[in-house]
């Protein structure tokens, strides 16, 4: 093979000036869908967690709603944010899974930055309303801190996914934030199943994100993407992920020994096992993908019981 045609093989897009345009199929991959039920759990939980304080037959179905579309909104954000910023610092030029729309050439830079800025937008002002209905104020510093971790995650001159942070920014904001903030804007005050909830949805966060990372740990070593996987080395990233795995079934036990619908949880353990031992043995991105899928729907089906359980 010659030395041109190596370098095309290098991106899964192939050569950008060859690459084809993006279709409709190829930005509906750019949303990454199987991130999303990361943005969902947390407000599950936390609405959940709003029953367990409201008035009997009380329920904050707007803002609830609007929790989540904030959620996803940001979340979908994130991802062509990733998209944008790892495609121009060069960093999928190492990529070995899908390919991106930057990174391959399928989409110019700057309308892909113009997509993420716009989910942004929108979250933005979807979350302006909540204030506006709730008159809680000082929300809008919680959301503006959201919207710029959002962005400074592989976004700016030294983006904090690059130096093992990605873990603890995650855990902060679509664990804590987004699940104490949408049991608080419901029913403004923030209760222990919310706490514990908030815990239960970052470890839960952290664990797509660290088999995800796990998958990359190679083509982001060449990238010198310094990932907590990179950083830990793939021995210890497994062990970090088999932690924010399991842990949260610890704590559901914790739950059910006052909501005792909580223990059909244990049930979500027959996705998580399957993704655990995938991501313990595989070597492979496409088996390392499938492991990144079970963890979502772990990390969904959890939390819909936990909303069964608290609500009901």
């Amino acid at each position: 093979m010659s030395k041109k045609a190596k370098k095309n093989t290098r991106r899964p897009g192939g050569n950008p000036a060859k690459a084809t345009p993006a279709t409709i199929g190829d930005w509906i991959g750019g949303a990454r869908l199987r991130t999303l039920p990361l943005a969902i759990a947390p407000v599950l939980i936390g609405t959940g967690a709003a029953r367990t304080v409201s008035d009997p037959g009380e329920w904050h179905w707007v803002r609830a709603l609007a929790a989540l579309a904030v959620a996803l909104l940001l979340q979908i954000g994130v991802n062509y944010s990733n998209d944008y910023s790892d495609g121009v610092r060069g960093t999928d030029e190492y990529r070995v899974g899908p390919a991106r729309l930057t990174g391959a050439g399928k989409a110019k830079p700057r309308t892909v930055l113009i997509v993420a800025l716009s989910f942004f937008a929108a979250a933005a002002i979807v979350g302006v309303v909540t204030v506006i209905d709730t008159q809680l104020w000082w929300l809008l510093i919680v959301g503006a801190a959201a919207v710029v971790a959002a962005w400074f995650y592989t976004g700016g001159k030294r983006p904090y996914g690059y130096y093992g942070l990605g873990e603890v920014f995650v855990f902060l904001f679509f664990g804590v934030a987004a699940t104490a903030g949408t049991q608080y804007v419901q029913v403004k005050t923030v209760s222990e199943e919310g706490w514990l909830g908030s815990v239960v949805a970052g470890l839960l966060a952290c664990a797509v994100l660290m088999v995800n990372n796990l998958r990359d740990i190679e083509s982001d070593r060449l990238a010198r993407k310094r990932t907590l996987a990179v950083l830990v080395g793939r021995r210890w990233a497994k062990v970090l992920y088999g932690v924010f795995l399991f842990l949260p079934f610890v704590v559901l036990a914790l739950f059910a020994l006052v909501y005792p619908i909580a223990w059909l949880g244990m049930l979500v353990l027959l996705l998580a096992l399957p993704a655990a031992l995938i991501a313990f043995t595989g070597r492979t991105g496409r088996e390392l993908v499938l492991s990144l899928q079970l963890t979502s729907f772990t990390a969904l089906a959890y939390a819909a019981v936990l909303f069964v359980a608290l609500a009901f």
